[in-house]
């Protein structure tokens, strides 16, 4: 454990590089496709095509390069693996900034999604300086940094773009230039030399490592509950826009105005609300009492037809934002210090499977109800499908507790 000056001054470098790092990625939605259109020169429909193009090639490697980036944060330690990180994500969004073809464009999606540790990582050097029992409370505090850089990013990146297309990127870089200085300076090792452990390829590659943590019996059943969470909850980022439109008839100005709250409510959500579940409830009853929130949020959006009662209704389903924090906390409890790196970077290949796999099938199935004549009008559909998927999970979860106390003592 680092010394009490030392751990603050780490963990704000840490809890600044999350909402930095969200904060520069949200600098550049508003900008995207009016880029991406002017150097493809094919209007805004191919425009968009590319932009689904390039969100995959994001996730596809951020699914291939998790364990690779966690398994050498577990031999080099974190602090090299953060700042490495951090100076090529300026120098990435530099190359965006001067980007005139969709080739380069691809290329910085690539370069991201291979260095894109600075959220596993930064987890992993939370794990490195808590103690096991503080420990979802401090993911909490990831949690709420997303949601405050969720909200400021597209807000301030619509601002730029009124200098020019080119600003926000500009603004995204020396926001992560400036990081890393500051991490240069404050940011100590975490992981002790005794503790690495040597780079092992095999376990570098995401199915080996998937496979070697799911043989541990403690980690078998959180990870496929945080596989099929993601998958559920990935709905609100696949098809929210889609839905504010097609069901309420919202502007631009509205889905914006609703994300806005939903980052607000999420980032207060995870800063005060995840403490005082796990002092009450315990990290188990967390987990499971957070998962029916979902259920019962993603139920209701599935069926409401009253625009105002979304908006009113969205506050409320960060309460279900307590599970992630304390079902991560479980999991790295099951492993050694030397193993957190591995660990998260396994959860971010599970988080990149879900960004995969849930906008097709999220996508399809909001077609299907909201296009098909012969089929009911329900742009909520997806919801109700994400909250069948939750509905498995708790199952599973409650099925993992109820043989773990049934195990001799």
């Amino acid at each position: 454990m680092l010394k009490k000056p030392r751990e603050k001054l780490a963990l704000a470098f840490i809890l600044v590089t999350v909402t930095l790092d969200t904060i520069g990625i949200g600098l550049i939605f508003p900008v995207l496709p009016q880029l991406i259109d002017r150097v493809t020169e094919g209007g805004i429909a191919r425009a968009a095509l590319w932009s689904g193009v390039l969100a995959t090639s994001f996730a596809v490697m951020q699914f291939l390069c998790g364990p690779l980036m966690g398994g050498l944060s577990d031999r080099f330690g974190r602090r090299p693996v953060l700042l490495i990180s951090t100076a090529i994500m300026a120098l990435d969004y530099l190359l965006l900034a001067v980007a005139n073809n969709i080739w380069l464009f691809l290329l910085a999606r690539i370069i991201t999604g291979v260095t894109s540790a600075t959220h596993s990582t930064a987890l992993a050097y939370i794990a490195d300086i808590t103690p096991e029992g503080g420990r979802a409370a401090r993911f909490g505090l990831i949690g709420a940094c997303f949601g405050v850089g969720f909200v400021l990013g597209p807000a301030v990146g619509g601002l730029l773009a009124n200098l020019s297309l080119q600003a926000p990127f500009y603004a995204a870089m020396a926001l992560a230039g400036t990081n890393f200085v500051f991490g240069y300076f404050v940011l100590p090792e975490s992981l002790p030399k005794v503790e690495h452990r040597p780079f092992d390829l095999t376990r570098a590659n995401p199915l080996s490592a998937l496979n070697a943590l799911a043989r541990m019996p403690g980690l078998r059943s959180p990870l496929l509950v945080f596989l099929i969470m993601a998958i559920a909850m990935n709905v609100y980022a696949t098809i929210w826009a889609y839905y504010g439109i097609t069901a309420f008839g919202w502007s631009s100005g509205t889905v914006g105005l609703s994300l806005a709250i939903y980052g607000v409510s999420f980032a207060i959500g995870q800063a005060l609300l995840v403490a005082p579940a796990l002092r009450i409830l315990g990290e188990d009853r967390t987990v499971w009492l957070g998962m029916i929130f979902d259920i019962v949020s993603l139920v209701l959006l599935g069926v409401l037809t009253s625009g105002l009662a979304v908006l009113i209704l969205i506050p409320f389903t960060a309460l279900g934002g307590v599970v992630t924090p304390a079902l991560q906390a479980i999991m790295s409890r099951e492993v050694n210090a030397n193993a957190q790196g591995e660990l998260q970077g396994v959860l971010a290949s599970l988080n990149a499977i879900a960004m995969i796999l849930s906008p097709l099938v999220m996508t399809w199935v909001f077609a299907r109800f909201t296009t098909n004549p012969d089929q009911i009008f329900l742009p909520g559909a997806p919801f109700l499908l994400a909250a069948a998927l939750m509905t498995v999970a708790v199952i599973l979860y409650l099925a993992r507790s109820k043989s773990r106390s049934a195990r001799p003592a």
